[in-house]
């Protein structure tokens, strides 16, 4: 289990292997990953393995923050005192980078855990955030990975309650969703294996999947005339 940054960073390269755009002198460069193998041995031990789970990605990022404390961005020029600015913008760049180079890691469903934070907007509606430090990871996340999926409790019609996978971006609960594949339902069974098979399964037609009928025209309310007195 890693406990530093630096750590999460060589399984990454471990898992993922090299970006070979990147300089010699870069995470995630063909240096770095052959600086980890020759610790961690012959990255084909892992060939055997069809899923990796990050869990969570709520403590990764701790991790991450705490190393961007400690970097010379993390200072003001001028003053040489912390910036916190300086700090949460460098860990957001770690953070999308780390995220990117898993999520390119071919021949393997790489799965990232995270918590939920739950609040209310000005209008006092439900809303969800991930619960990681700083805002851009949250943000850019689900434009990063292919499905996002939240394990919630929900309410049947006899107000009794069951767990399921909410898996559309467009559902009554507000919960972060996405489905890139196109072949899940709005609530799929809580059940992962299953959900990766059909993910994996055949694509329904598009005519199946999308409505192309033109929605009905808006009623606008009958003109009325006003006279002047």
């Amino acid at each position: 289990r890693p406990r530093t940054w630096q750590e999460c960073r060589d399984f990454a390269v471990f898992i993922g292997g090299p970006n070979p755009a990147l300089r010699e002198d870069q995470p995630y460069s063909q240096a770095h990953f052959e600086a980890v193998c020759a610790r961690f041995g012959d990255p084909s031990v892992l060939d055997k393995y069809e899923t990796v789970f990050v869990d969570s990605i709520t403590v990764a990022g701790r991790l991450c923050l705490q190393w961007c404390k400690g970097q010379p961005q993390a200072y003001s020029e001028k003053t040489g005192k912390p910036d916190s600015r300086g700090a949460y913008g460098l860990m957001g760049q770690e953070m999308i980078g780390w995220l990117t180079h898993l999520q390119h890691t071919r021949r393997k469903n790489v799965w990232f855990v995270g918590i939920l934070n739950e609040a209310l907007d000005d209008f006092n509606r439900r809303i969800f955030s991930l619960q990681i430090d700083g805002s851009k990871t949250g943000l850019e996340l689900p434009g990063i990975v292919d499905e996002v999926v939240t394990l919630a409790e929900l309410k049947a019609d006899d107000d009794s309650g069951y767990r399921a996978f909410v898996c559309h971006t467009l559902n009554p609960w507000n919960y972060p969703a996405k489905d890139r594949s196109g072949r899940l339902d709005a609530i799929e069974e809580p059940h992962l294996g299953r959900l990766m098979e059909k993910i994996a399964g055949p694509a329904k037609p598009a005519i199946e999947r999308l409505d192309f009928a033109r929605p009905n025209a808006a009623s606008t309310p009958e003109s009325t005339s006003t006279q002047e007195s």
